[in-house]
């Protein structure tokens, strides 16, 4: 069974990237990407993936309150 993860960063480039380099792997897959903290929150409820790749700096809610209301 694969890991589900969510990616959030405020960068399309650094999004892909990371999706890139996670998709290698067989058991791992990107459910959803997410460019600010309230998106990665509601996608975490709707979607509950088992690991969310989060960034400090998102706008709005930033990463760190993004992770506590997670």
């Amino acid at each position: 069974m694969a890991i589900s993860i969510l990616l959030a960063d405020d960068h399309k480039i650094v999004r892909e990237g990371t999706r890139q380099l996670l998709e290698q792997s067989d058991d791992l897959i990107v459910v959803a990407e997410a460019a600010t903290g309230e998106a990665a929150v509601q996608l975490c409820e709707e979607l509950r993936p088992d690991v969310v790749v989060m960034d400090v700096h998102l706008p709005g809610i930033n990463g760190i309150e993004a992770t506590k209301l997670i």
